[in-house]
């Protein structure tokens, strides 16, 4: 079956958006979230090919109301979901673990990590119902090669991707797929521009030299990655990860 509609969550971020155009390739229907950008979901979905469709969709991951409102009005709009991309972050700083207060845990943590089991949670029935389905999770890299200060990051989407596991090996005898992209050093979304502000150039060229490809990623080729695991021509992978990082983690 091919895949019709998509739903992306956090589609308004660097990624997000780039996940969006690449997917606008393969399917007929976007439904695109947004916290308090409307008028940034709204430009991406008028930038969409003619072929592809795209509704902006309300959703704050820290409360439970906002996500059950944003799954229905993203089943509503597109009429089916059959895959769904979880592309949203927090633009955080990177302190060590023994600097991190306990307000900053829980709002990444709160997020990330709560909100994607608040999505689950109000996804699986649907795909259940329609005996098939596809969940793509952006997570990071950091989960593979550590970086020092990137706990704050890299604690929550470890879970996020344990959770991406579980899905596929609970779920795949109901025809639902779980896969994870883990993005190395992106020049794309919040975190990237925030560490542009936080280090020096000379610092960057030196990040550079530790990755193999000598280059930062874009947005665009983590959404390939996105883009393939979110369509029928990976139908027969679930519960992996495909790591985008250009060498970093070797």
């Amino acid at each position: 079956m091919r895949a019709r509609n998509a739903l992306i969550v956090g589609a308004t971020g660097g990624l997000g958006q780039a996940a969006a155009k690449a997917l606008a390739e393969d399917f007929e229907g976007l439904a695109l979230t947004y916290r308090s950008s409307k008028a940034e979901a709204e430009k991406l979905c008028a930038s969409l090919p003619p072929s592809c469709k795209g509704w902006p969709v309300s959703c704050d991951l820290a409360d439970p109301a906002s996500v059950q409102s944003a799954v229905a009005d993203g089943a509503a709009q597109l009429g089916s979901i059959d895959a769904v991309v979880f592309a949203s972050g927090v633009a955080i700083e990177q302190p060590f673990v023994s600097q991190i207060k306990e307000s900053q845990w829980r709002e990444v943590i709160e997020t990330e990590l709560i909100g994607l089991t608040r999505v689950v949670a109000e996804i699986l029935p649907i795909f259940r119902a329609q005996e098939h389905g596809n969940l793509v999770i952006v997570v990071s890299v950091a989960n593979y090669t550590f970086p020092p200060g990137d706990a704050l990051s890299s604690v929550p989407k470890a879970g996020m991707e344990a959770l991406g596991r579980a899905i596929a090996k609970e779920e795949g005898k109901f025809g639902i797929r779980a896969n994870m992209v883990a993005p190395g050093i992106i020049d794309a979304g919040l975190g990237t521009n925030f560490l542009q502000t936080l280090y020096s150039p000379e610092v960057w060229e030196q990040q550079k030299k530790a990755i193999a490809l000598r280059r930062f990623g874009t947005g665009g080729e983590v959404a390939e990655a996105v883009r393939f695991l979110a369509s029928d021509r990976s139908a027969y992978i679930t519960g992996q990860t495909i790591i985008v990082d250009g060498g970093f983690s070797l």
